[in-house]
């Protein structure tokens, strides 16, 4: 199916990327549940391996159905192309995989996932690469952090835990000036609820975990490629500008144009890292995607609805949702999310980290897990889990303090859920 944007995004989250399987006819996508694929002949795999042709060589690669996930993301997203990959976390090293060196660092948001500081600020000093961490809200910080050896500005558009909402615009125009791509996480928003590419987003990337996959049964991550970077601008993106030895002094971007970082990803990326997402995963999260915008419109509601609820509510400092009123960030939701603020926030607990460690052990209906952008409404106490191995200056700036509780509102009915969160609070209280 055409991904012209005549056709609107409910359509489009339930048709692009796919067609009827042309040896069956069967009309949903096939897990196709295998290894290699036989060449035409000598010529056509040939063809492939110098990537002269597109086409299936072999599943760590790529993989029919994966395919078809991969365009329908990268379509609702509004890029060109889309690699997907075995998680969220798989998915953040694949987008500075192309970009870094040893020596060379990101520039990256203090509001972020405790497993992404993580990650950001201990693992990939392994690779010789460096993490800048930045208030995102203080722009002359961001631009003082960028230096001649920055290749990447990382962000999230709504931020885990908080449900922080990042100026993207001003974000991407400072990463614009310095001549970088901006990367932003979007699990989060979804493309339904915030289109980064469209405010100067260069790179996408999503754990397909959470919203995209709605159900809790498979992990993934995808990596969307605007298409609109110019790659040779400057010769701060060698594996993109120059030639690739491997491929015989192919230059990906001379060659491929707007889809090179997309193949480079796929060609290089997957094939040495090997952070493949399997089909079966690929199917789980088709299927959860065509439900997407009727989810995360139920997902808005009910978090409006229960955060408002806590505010109010005198066991409760404060919450952090940005749909509130007294948010913020409230007025930036409208040009950034304007669908919605999304399900994701953190409330304080009266009482300090034993409240909300009474709190979490007291609920009913909420699962207390260490996932969000379930169908169901999940809690986890951060400073005691995801964010654990920060320092309490880390965990304060990652707005997950010890007195704080992470909500991630489901789909079910939201009396019922304001119902358990009441009782619940009751017990934390005493």
């Amino acid at each position: 199916m055409s991904d012209t944007p005549t056709y609107g995004f409910d359509t489009l989250q339930i048709h692009a990327g796919a067609r009827p399987d042309p040896a069956t006819g069967a009309r949903q996508t096939p897990i196709y549940q295998t290894t290699a694929y036989v060449f035409r002949d000598a010529d056509h795999a040939a063809a492939l391996f110098n990537l002269q042709e597109v086409g299936y060589i072999y599943s760590r690669l790529t993989n029919p159905t994966i395919a078809v996930l991969q365009e329908r993301v990268a379509t609702l997203e509004g890029g060109v192309g889309a690699a997907a990959c075995s998680s969220g976390h798989a998915a953040q090293i694949m987008a500075l995989f192309p970009l870094m060196a040893p020596g060379r660092n990101v520039v990256v948001s203090t509001r972020l996932y405790g497993g992404t500081v993580t990650q950001f600020s201990q693992t990939i000093k392994r690779f010789g690469w460096a993490a800048r961490f930045v208030d995102f809200d203080d722009t002359d910080a961001v631009k003082a952090a960028i230096d001649d050896d920055t290749r990447a500005v990382f962000c999230e558009s709504i931020a885990n835990p908080g449900g922080y909402v990042t100026d993207l615009d001003t974000i991407s125009g400072i990463a614009d000036d310095a001549g970088v791509p901006l990367i932003v996480d979007n699990t989060s928003a979804t493309p339904y609820l915030c289109r980064p590419i469209e405010h100067g987003a260069t790179l996408v990337v999503h754990s397909t975990t959470k919203y995209l996959t709605g159900n809790g049964t498979v992990t993934g991550g995808v990596v969307v490629d605007s298409g609109k970077f110019d790659w040779s601008a400057s010769d701060k993106f060698p594996s993109l500008s120059a030639p690739e030895p491997a491929y015989h002094g192919l230059k990906f971007h001379e060659t491929f144009g707007p889809l090179a970082y997309t193949f480079h990803s796929i060609a290089i990326g997957l094939r040495d890292l090997g952070m493949t997402m399997n089909p079966q995963a690929a199917h789980y999260t088709l299927m959860g995607i065509e439900t997407l915008s009727l989810r995360m419109e139920r997902h808005v509601q009910n978090a409006e609805k229960i955060a408002g609820w806590l505010e109010a509510d005198p066991r409760v400092d404060f919450v952090t949702y940005a749909g509130l009123k007294s948010s913020p960030y409230f007025d930036r939701v409208k040009t950034i999310c304007p669908r919605g603020a999304g399900a994701l926030f953190t409330f304080a607990v009266k009482g300090g980290y034993d409240a909300c460690i009474k709190l979490v052990d007291s609920l009913e209906i909420f699962s207390h897990v260490a996932n969000l952008g379930d169908t169901r409404s999940l809690i986890i106490h951060p400073a005691s889990t995801t964010h654990r191995q920060l320092t309490a200056e880390q965990q304060a700036a990652a707005g997950a303090a010890p007195n704080t509780v992470r909500l991630s509102i489901g789909i079910e009915d939201a009396d019922d859920l304001i119902a358990d969160l009441d009782q619940a609070l009751a017990k934390a209280a005493h």
